[in-house]
């Protein structure tokens, strides 16, 4: 299925958060993702279905002064 990710189209056999996050290897913690600009806690991810052309934003934590 096509997703936006960051406003960039991606195609995706992930059905749910925690799968799409695993093919993005995306880090364990310092991570917080938006489906169609709402926030999805991390412990949803695995039963948070995807929806062809959803809008995913994620937000990787960065640190330093």
């Amino acid at each position: 299925m096509k997703l936006q990710i960051n406003n960039q189209e991606r195609e995706t056999a992930a059905r749910n958060l925690q799968e799409l996050a695993e093919e993005l290897q995306l880090p364990a913690k310092g991570v917080a993702v938006a489906v169609n600009n709402a926030m999805v806690m991390r412990a949803s991810w695995a039963t948070h279905t995807l929806s062809e052309n959803d809008r995913i934003t994620i937000v990787k934590a960065a640190c330093g002064g």
